[in-house]
């Protein structure tokens, strides 16, 4: 017979342990192993099992705690300091929204979407203060998971720099900024006001009930205030129970080189990266009345 691995032991133990609990299985739990979603989660009598409700609770805790735990800018700073180069290396810039706490920044979006006085003194780029031309700028954002930025945010800027070192064509990167209480528009006032061709936003995602730590990309060519979401491209759960850093590091190099070429963002840039597309003159047809 075969020897099991740590994985089958484990899972043949949880079995074991549910069935001495009174669960009665759910012939869909074979899909937990392809996804975190809550299937098949078996029952004892008429409710769920212990085991499962207290594990729902978890998880709902930790999306809330998410949502509120505030970022640590100083070690963040610290972690992207020690990238070096391509990154710059003078020190983030630290920004604030218009949004003072986090109960505002929950209860007003739009505050969130703009940057306070203080932070547009510091940025500079009026018309009195023209930043010299850059290629991209990075903006680190805490959104709604400041875990997720945290924990993912200097390891997919460092292997984006790498992509970036390594490509045939120079970029010229803008200073690194951090942003509190900051929603995604704001990447589109920083990228205007450091006069960048684009601005690669960086932000923790709304947590869900299987993932409080995701980290979201979003992708604007020609940043300014007013841009809407129809203009820019998204590279979602970034985390190591979703999509890998490595990964989502060549799907941004890949948006970022098509962005430059085709000198536009949004809906009519297609992620291709890992696609074999063959591509026709004509317009595609309808097969249904073809």
């Amino acid at each position: 017979m075969a020897e099991r691995t740590n994985g089958e032991s484990e899972a043949a133990d949880i079995a074991t342990t549910r069935r001495a609990a009174g669960v009665v299985d759910n012939p869909w739990r074979a899909l937990r192993d392809f996804t975190d979603a809550r299937i098949g989660l078996g029952r004892a009598g008429i409710s769920l099992p212990t085991h499962e409700l207290l594990a729902f609770q978890l998880a709902h805790a930790q999306a809330k705690d998410a949502v509120h735990l505030p970022l640590d800018v100083g070690t963040l700073c610290e972690h992207l300091m020690a990238l070096g180069a391509p990154a710059p290396t003078d020190e983030p810039l630290r920004l604030r929204s218009q949004a003072n706490d986090r109960i505002t920044y929950l209860q007003r979006p739009d505050l969130g979407r703009r940057l306070d006085d203080e932070s547009c003194a510091r940025l500079g780029g009026d018309e009195s203060d023209t930043q010299a031309a850059c290629d991209l700028a990075l903006v680190v954002v805490d959104g709604l998971s400041a875990r997720a930025v945290q924990a993912h945010a200097a390891p997919f800027i460092g292997a984006l720099s790498d992509a970036l070192d390594a490509d045939d064509d120079e970029w010229q990167l803008a200073r690194l900024t951090v942003v509190e209480q900051g929603r995604v528009a704001i990447g589109d006032e920083i990228g205007e006001r450091l006069n960048a061709r684009a601005v690669l936003v960086l932000i923790g995602e709304r947590p869900g009930l299987s993932s409080p730590d995701s980290l979201g990309v979003y992708l604007t060519w020609s940043p300014e205030p007013g841009t809407t979401d129809a203009y820019r491209n998204c590279i979602s759960n970034i985390r190591p129970a979703g999509l890998q850093i490595a990964e989502a590091s060549e799907r941004a190099l890949y948006l970022l080189r098509e962005a430059r070429r085709l000198e536009l963002s949004g809906v009519k840039l297609k992620d291709r990266s890992g696609d074999d597309v063959i591509e026709h003159d004509s317009e595609p047809g309808n097969f249904l009345i073809s």
